[in-house]
């Protein structure tokens, strides 16, 4: 920016210009009041000349051309040094007018930070900043330091209604009556004259102001002597152009001024004004800089005038330095220097008033004048800056003076802010903002309110820098306006906190925009504005991450501009406490009913899968629903359900995001409700609807807003710190039409009413084709097709305990009530899962528990079957079961804790109206509870191949006590299926005790013998359960129902895909508890499924035949008869091939033995021999190594031994066998194999059992003595 252009350039223009001292009488006074001003006022609009365009001849020979020029006017009473007080109260005035005058923005929202960077400085920056920035340079106006303010022409002014004019002029310069800096030495009284004799036309003819006037000329001369006449109009009826509204603070702008000054009058002002500073001033000030420049010349320029001054100031440097510093006179060389220098700036001459402070700048310093050498210094920083020379020069002048004023104390206090303000202009003429607004910090002083603007013009320097330095914006903002309020200046520190708001909305800093918003509200209150004050503090309420302090102060603040106001407030979106819309849930009920608030909560998708088979299929697409919405109109399709008189719930989470408690009072839901069409086919949207016919009713916290159309619930809440609480709140329509839930309602202490509307985007409901709405979707549609009251089946479960044991088999009983006159029928009901619950019969509440499962005889072993199921898993109440009127009926349900943990159940009733007239044809009740399971009994079994016996095994049964206290009586023990036996191998007591108590186990020992075969298949076994209880004779019947049902149901869960065959048996173990007084025994039933007894092979055999025979050897040989007993348990036909082996082993002949592997079972010798080698290559597998040739057999096998079969499925055959034996001793029969290969696989879905294998002899061990 050219510099003779900018603002500094202006400021200069208005404050360093020539000062023209008035003297006036009392008449001229009078007659410029008629125009209400004052004379001053009246030539001021003329004293300011654009483009004068006069020209200058100082000190050189070249002419320059002056373009701008202005005079500055003051009465000789305002010469003098502004009184401290008075400015600064003056200052404070200009600060409070320009608050008053901003009241009309002060409700106006905050700018976006998008608008204030966009926007220029003229349009953001507040106008008055320059006119309170000018005054403040007027304070340390006329100092004694500076020459700028001398006065260069005094005007004496006399009217020509005055007595003896001449006289008059005479004594208006009286000497004694001069200001005091014309008096003290500091200024020049000789100074240039000029008489004016004004003259008013309307009290005095013009013929006696013209012989006046030619007394002055020939008294005064005739060059500085001027006759203005003002007051030309007669009626004062004349307007003018607004010439004063700059220099009359009455006057605004704009303002049309009605006064007797014609435009006659104003034109010899203008020509007045004009000749005094071209035809007087200027040639007066070019005159004494020439005759000034000349004295200077000869005394001070020049190398033997500057040793010669250096030689006199010397000593000056080591002298005492005085605080107030030395004394100029106006005749003193430093003082014509300085006028020197202040003349040529103001004719703007700078090149020679820079010489003249660069001379006079290095006497003030050697005299340690320290005020005189910072003006000096200021100076040539200005004129550096108006010259556009050596910026970094005119920036260490400023400086250099700022210092220097400052470091003389508080006497330079202010000419350091003036100082500071005009070197501040510097910079931001260069676009220096960021320095500009330190400049601005170092000069906020310690006047606050002082320090107030200061700091609000350096926040705005932090803007408009490149690039925006907006945290230092909004930081500088927030400490003006807190100083601001300090000073009591409530109306600027909000404005300066309402530009701070811009910047701090919507980032992370949440502690100082909490901090704004909160002084906001707080100083809009103390104004009485208290919705803007309101809106502000509702933004700190949800404070959570400040102090518990804090938040007790923001709330205690808020409440009391709350009582303040006198009213009840309503506030949209209240942050307190905070309500999480997102999570809302709605749950009311259609063709869907729950039992309990635990039924609610399940998932839809597993209700689904419970009920789809009992719902009716209307038709292959559609349900009641779907067939129903196409007889509503177009919009009420997207409408939910639900039943006249039933309640629809909604459940809110309210947070307390504070550090203390808050109370929350009539929670309510904001509701409207329509009323029915008569038409549903009718085209009439809702719009159309609600227009014509509906009533709408809103709530207002009431509990019932409109008893005809719904009831509302209402909530009181207490929470407390940072606690999260669920509030349930319901609606019940009473009529049929449609409902809509729009939002909530609370108040917050008992004095502030919040409200909050359901967002459509957050409550939309998700149509997809085909499927039906979940019930509890935050985006459920909040809109309610209200039909008339249906009946509603209730339901309770009786005897149901919170805490069972695994195994725990007991009776629970269903109640269903229908309070409604309107009959329910055709009930169907389905439960899950079938492993903990089954449903009995009706008989089953009639008996008596457990001795209804006691074994009867022996021919009630058949499963017991049920007609009134229509499959496995729905049942039907019998065709004449109706509730109505409050009649309940009860259905036994059978529970057993199969697994520990907890476990939920699930019930479904299917029900239809009696009313064949309903839109809804059938509803669903919906029973859910929870139950836990504890630890009892631990069951296992282990099963072996018996060695000796075909087709039986060796059973251990484990049981270990997993309960913590209880304690359990081990009853009963069974094999479930027709073809098998257990029995004990010996029955004999192994408890101490009747009752196995906490963390005892224990084992059984039983054989099973597999009694299955193909001809008696069906026959029932008589001895499938074993009595584990001494002294007891009560058996339980398993094959009663609801035991039969709950084993079918563990043999399904206990399935594992590798046991796709028949080669396994299922135990089940019936125990009791240990009883405690009132208390009843309980039946336990533990089922252990699928326990394997499969081998690899199909055929089970055995050796029959003498273990001990004695013989006298006369003959080479003795032959011993033996007998094979092979048994087929599959269901194919096996081909079996014995193969004898040539060698033999022998255990103990003549002293010679065979080494048996280290890995065998049972009796073997050890011996070292190693003539015979067996290798388990893999378990159950010998492999015999032949005896060397030249060893003699003990024994071998006859031809008869090898023999070819085949068995049908489940046979068995005898085959003969025989040996010979050469010598004494003990033989093992084991070397020989049977080959087996099925010859028709029945079963071709296992894929793993092989078609054919080899299995090696069993030990058979026989002894041959020898006879005497």
């Amino acid at each position: 920016m050219d510099p003779v252009n900018s603002t500094l350039a202006r400021m200069l223009l208005d404050e360093i210009t020539p000062v023209v001292m008035v003297l006036r009488t009392p008449f001229v006074e009078e007659s410029c009041q008629k125009n209400q001003l004052s004379f001053i006022e009246m030539l001021s609009p003329f004293c300011n000349f654009n483009n004068i365009d006069v020209p200058v001849r100082t000190a050189s020979d070249q002419p320059y051309r002056l373009k701008k020029f202005k005079l500055r006017l003051f009465y000789a009473s305002d010469i003098r040094q502004p009184n401290i007080e008075v400015a600064k109260e003056r200052l404070n005035q200009v600060i409070t007018d320009a608050g008053e005058k901003d009241l009309s923005n002060l409700s106006s929202e905050p700018l976006q930070i998008e608008s204030v960077l966009n926007s220029s400085q003229n349009e953001f920056l507040p106008s008055w900043f320059q006119y309170f920035n000018k005054e403040l340079v007027r304070t340390v106006s006329f100092s004694e330091h500076e020459a700028f303010d001398h006065p260069v022409t005094c005007l004496l002014a006399v009217s020509s209604r005055d007595e003896d004019p001449i006289n008059k002029f005479v004594d208006l310069f009286n000497i004694n009556q001069l200001p005091s800096l014309l008096n003290d030495g500091s200024m020049d009284p000789k100074m240039l004259k000029h008489f004016v004799l004004v003259h008013d036309g309307v009290e005095v003819p013009l013929e006696r102001a013209t012989k006046t006037l030619a007394e002055m000329r020939s008294t005064f001369g005739a060059n500085c002597c001027h006759l203005l006449c003002i007051n030309s109009s007669k009626d004062g009826s004349e307007e003018h152009e607004n010439l004063w509204s700059a220099y009359k603070t009455d006057i605004s702008h704009g303002q049309q001024l009605r006064c007797f000054l014609s435009s006659d009058d104003l034109d010899e002002l203008k020509k007045f004004v004009q000749d005094l500073s071209s035809k007087h001033i200027i040639p007066h000030m070019e005159q004494k800089i020439r005759l000034l420049n000349q004295q200077v010349s000869a005394t001070r320029k020049g190398f033997r005038n500057q040793i010669k001054n250096l030689w006199w100031r010397k000593g000056k440097e080591d002298a005492p330095e005085n605080p107030a510093g030395p004394t100029y006179t106006f005749s003193s060389i430093e003082s014509q220097i300085r006028v020197l220098g202040d003349y040529a700036f103001m004719l703007h001459d700078y090149e020679l008033a820079l010489s003249n402070y660069r001379l006079l700048s290095t006497d003030y310093k050697l005299d340690k004048a320290w005020k005189h050498y910072a003006g000096v210094q200021e100076m040539m920083g200005l004129t550096y800056f108006i010259l556009d020379q050596s910026r970094k020069d005119g920036e260490y002048c400023m400086d250099n003076a700022f210092t220097t004023y400052l470091r003389i104390g508080s006497s330079g206090q202010r000419n350091a802010t003036r100082c500071g303000l005009w070197w501040v202009e510097m910079l931001k003429a260069r676009d220096q903002y960021k320095e500009a607004a330190s400049v601005y910090f170092r000069i906020s002083g310690e006047e606050p309110l002082h320090s107030a603007v200061m700091l609000e013009q350096a926040s705005y320097c932090y803007l408009f820098s490149t690039p925006p330095m907006l945290r230092k914006y909004g930081f500088h903002l927030v400490l003006s306006g807190d100083l601001y309020k300090k000073c009591d200046q409530i109306k600027h520190a909000i404005r300066t906190y309402k530009c701070a708001l811009s910047v701090f909305k919507g980032t992370t800093w949440r502690h100082i925009r909490d901090h704004v918003h909160f002084h906001i509200g707080k100083w809009y209150g103390f104004l009485g504005i208290f919705d803007v004050a309101i809106k502000n503090m509702l933004e700190v309420l949800a404070c959570g991450h400040q102090s518990k302090t804090t938040q007790e102060l923001f709330l205690k603040d808020f409440l009391q501009i709350i009582q303040q106001t006198g009213k009840t407030y309503e506030v949209p979106k209240l942050q307190l406490p905070v309500i999480n819309i997102p999570s809302v849930k709605v749950v009311y009920e259609d063709h869907r009913t729950y039992a309990s608030q635990a039924a609610i909560h399940v998932k839809e998708s597993l209700w689904r899968s419970l009920e789809e088979d009992m719902i009716p299929t209307l038709s292959s697409k559609s349900n009641w629903l779907e067939l129903q919405s196409k007889m509503l109109p177009k919009k009420l399709r997207e409408s939910n359900i639900c039943v006249a008189g039933e309640a629809i719930g909604i459940t809110i989470e309210f947070k307390n995001p504070l550090q203390i408690p808050i109370s929350i009072s009539g929670v309510t839901l904001i509701c409207e409700h329509s009323p029915a069409v008569s038409e549903p086919n009718a085209n009439n949207s809702i719009g159309e609807q609600n227009g014509e016919t509906s009533n709408k009713s809103a709530t207002s916290g009431n509990c019932a807003s409109d008893t005809s159309s719904f009831t509302l619930s209402e909530a009181d809440v207490a929470l407390g710190e940072g606690e999260t609480v669920l509030v349930q709140l319901t609606v019940t329509p009473r009529a049929e039409g449609t409902l809509k839930i729009v939002g909530i309602r609370w108040k917050l202490s008992g004095s502030l009413g919040g409200f909050c509307t359901f967002a459509s985007d957050l409550v939309r409901k998700k149509v997809m084709k085909g499927n039906r709405k979940s019930k509890r979707s935050t985006f459920d549609n909040l809109k309610f097709l209200v039909i008339k009251s249906l009946p509603k089946l209730e339901g309770f479960i009786h005897h149901l305990p919170e805490t069972v044991y695994v195994g725990d088999l007991r009776c629970i009983a269903l109640e269903l009530k229908n309070p409604c006159k309107i009959p329910v029928k055709k009930l169907k009901m389905k439960v899950s899962p079938p492993r903990f619950l089954q449903i009995g019969h009706k008989e089953d509440l009639e008996v008596q528990f457990p001795a209804c499962l006691e074994r009867k005889s022996s021919k009630q072993r058949s499963l017991r079957s049920k007609t009134d199921k229509v499959s496995d898993d729905i049942f039907s109440f019998p065709e004449d079961t109706s509730i109505a009127d409050g009649t309940p009926i009860s259905w036994p349900l059978w529970l057993r804790a199969a697994a520990p943990g907890k476990i939920s159940l699930y019930l479904s009733v299917y029900y239809e109206m009696g009313d064949i007239s309903s839109v809804m044809t059938y509803r669903i009740l919906r029973v859910h509870f929870n139950i836990e399971v504890l630890p009892s009994l631990d069951v296992s079994f282990q099963i072996s191949p018996c060695p000796s016996r075909l087709q039986e095994f060796l059973v251990q049964m484990d049981v270990v006590n997993r309960s913590s206290s209880k304690g359990f009586q081990v009853h009963q023990l069974s094999s479930v299926g027709n073809e098998w036996e257990i029995s004990l191998l010996e029955p004999t007591k192994v408890l101490p005790s009747d009752f196995l108590l906490a963390g005892q186990a224990i084992s059984w020992f039983l054989k099973l013998k597999n009694c299955r075969s193909v001809t008696d298949q069906d026959r029932p076994s008589v001895k499938a359960d074993v009595n584990l209880l001494c002294g007891s004779e009560m058996v339980f019947d398993l094959y009663s129902s609801p035991l039969s049902e709950f084993h079918h149901c563990e043999r399904v869960h206990q399935r594992i895909s590798d046991q796709e065959h028949e080669d396994t048996v299922d135990f089940i173990l019936v125990s009791r508890s240990q009883c405690e007084e009132n208390d009843r025994a309980n039946i336990f039933s533990h089922h252990i499924c699928h326990c394997s007894f499969r081998t690899s092979s199909p055929i089970w055999w055995i050796i029959d035949g003498p273990r001990t025979v004695k013989h006298d050897f006369k003959e080479p040989f003795y032959a011993i008869t033996l007998k094979m007993i092979v048994h087929n348990s599959s269901d194919d036909v096996v081909s079996i091939r014995c193969n004898p082996s040539d060698s033999a082993v022998n255990i103990s002949s003549s002293g010679t033995t065979s080494a048996a592997s280290g890995n065998e079972v049972g009796w073997h010798d050890l011996s070292l021999s190693n003539d015979v080698k067996i290798t388990p290559d893999t378990p159950g597998t010998r492999v015999v190594k032949p005896m060397s040739s030249d060893t003699v057999p003990s024994f071998i096998w006859s031809a008869s031994s090898s023999t070819h079969f085949t068995l049908d499925p489940l046979s068995s055959r005898e085959t003969p066998m025989e040996i010979c034996v050469f010598s004494p001793g003990t033989f093992d029969l084991s070397n020989y194999s049977l080959h087996w290969s099925l010859s028709s696989p029945s079963d071709q879905r296992v894929e793993s059992r092989a078609s054919s294998g080899t299995c090696q002899g069993h030990p058979f061990y026989i002894t041959v003595l020898q006879q005497d």
